[in-house]
């Protein structure tokens, strides 16, 4: 408690130290665009959230870095890392009295400015298809929607539909992409979840020649969402996937402080894990489609693909889905 509380609220953030980390965060900018499937994450983020805040890469350009003035970065640290900023998860065999006694002497009391933040755009925000030129022998690609924002009211439909869409190897997308067609090495969807936006998106592997045949396959398991209901028994295996896995992952303490930590800097409430799995249990097929069909449209659809340059013309013919 003593080392966390020093580097949050007492660092001492040396000239040279900073200095140093400017070398190592250039480097993980260049890992990132060095690596396809990160870039072609970075491309899909400025098409679904645009030039605004939510689109740009958390990094920076390198340009900023280095000119990122010493004073600025103190000013930001005096604004926001504050005890009125902070939350401390602590999960173990001690009482929550001395929990908190630890958590006031390392980090210390009092309030400060809670900094608020620029809404999201109207989404999506940015152009419809966006490419990276590579030459590499795998092409990446991520295809999405505006999905919801976090504490939706249909937040945990929209958990149990991603993972009968593309969460984990019993998936229609793994099956089918990937098992069926043969078409990628690797697929998935994954949601992103903003207080006020959010998006779910597919991201795959695949055959530079085969990007279209790839689209096409995944714009077909998203409109059997929106046209078709889920059959009762795919619905109960999604939703054991995910009750399960909740249920495994606490018996990690690390994760269990996640899990109420983050709530509570995140979320509205702390949810126990037995109303997690309530929630759960009580998504119903009918909900899922409804919110399938709100979500999967065409005007809505935006892609990120990274390839050879021969592979990546006329992509945008693909990105209809299927009548």
């Amino acid at each position: 408690m003593d080392v966390i509380g020093e580097l949050i609220v007492r660092p001492q953030l040396k000239a040279a130290d900073i200095q140093s980390e400017r070398a190592v965060i250039i480097e993980e900018i260049r890992s990132y665009l060095d690596d396809p499937s990160e870039y072609c994450q970075i491309l899909f983020q400025t098409t679904m959230f645009g030039d605004g805040p939510l689109g740009r890469e958390i990094c920076g350009e390198e340009a900023d870095i280095l000119a990122l003035p010493e004073a600025a970065i103190h000013d930001f640290w005096r604004s926001v890392y504050r005890p009125a900023n902070t939350v401390v998860a602590v999960v173990g065999d001690l009482e929550h009295q001395e929990a908190t006694d630890l958590a006031a002497r390392s980090f210390g009391t009092g309030n400060g400015a809670i900094p608020g933040f620029a809404p999201a755009p109207v989404l999506p925000a940015g152009v419809r298809v966006r490419t990276g030129r590579r030459d590499t022998s795998q092409a990446q690609v991520c295809l999405g929607v505006p999905a919801l924002h976090r504490d939706h009211p249909d937040s945990w439909t929209l958990a149990v539909l991603n993972a009968v869409l593309g969460d984990g190897m019993s998936s229609r997308l793994f099956l089918s992409v990937r098992e069926e067609l043969g078409l990628a090495y690797d697929v998935s969807s994954g949601l992103v979840d903003y207080a006020d936006a959010g998006a779910l998106e597919v991201s795959a592997g695949v055959d530079p020649a085969a990007l279209p045949a790839a689209l096409e396959a995944i714009l077909v398991e998203l409109a059997r969402l929106r046209d078709e209901l889920v059959p009762a028994a795919e619905l109960t295996k999604a939703k054991r996937y995910l009750s399960g896995g909740m249920e495994l992952r606490m018996d990690d303490t690390r994760h269990v402080a996640s899990w109420i930590g983050g709530q509570e800097a995140l979320h509205d409430r702390v949810l126990t894990l037995e109303e997690a799995l309530a929630a759960v249990e009580a998504v119903d097929a009918e909900a899922v489609q409804r919110l399938a069909m709100r979500l999967f449209r065409d005007d809505v659809l935006r892609l990120a693909a990274v390839a050879p340059a021969r592979h990546l013309r006329g992509l945008d013919r693909h990105l209809r889905m299927p009548a």
